[in-house]
């Protein structure tokens, strides 16, 4: 099985600027882009709208965002993804 992914994982420096913001956004908030936005962006409106996909999932809620975060980690686990 071919481990390099079919689309690139594009870089702050590839992308435009509008995506561009929600790379820092990410960066700041976890620290890092995870590569599913890195794929994304390859199309900027999709890259945004799973920008607020995510902060309205993973954000307050009814359930505590600790624990939503340690069943990201637990699932990513569980499936050998990269956290």
């Amino acid at each position: 099985m071919n481990e390099e992914p079919r689309l690139p994982r594009l870089t702050v420096a590839d992308v435009p600027d509008s995506t561009k913001r929600v790379f820092e956004a990410l960066e700041k908030a976890r620290g890092r882009v995870p590569n599913l936005f890195r794929v994304a962006a390859h199309r900027p409106p999709i890259t945004e709208a799973l920008q607020r996909l995510l902060a309205a999932v993973m954000g307050p809620g009814v359930v505590d965002v600790r624990l939503k975060e340690l069943l990201s980690v637990r699932v990513s686990r569980i499936n050998n993804c990269e956290y």
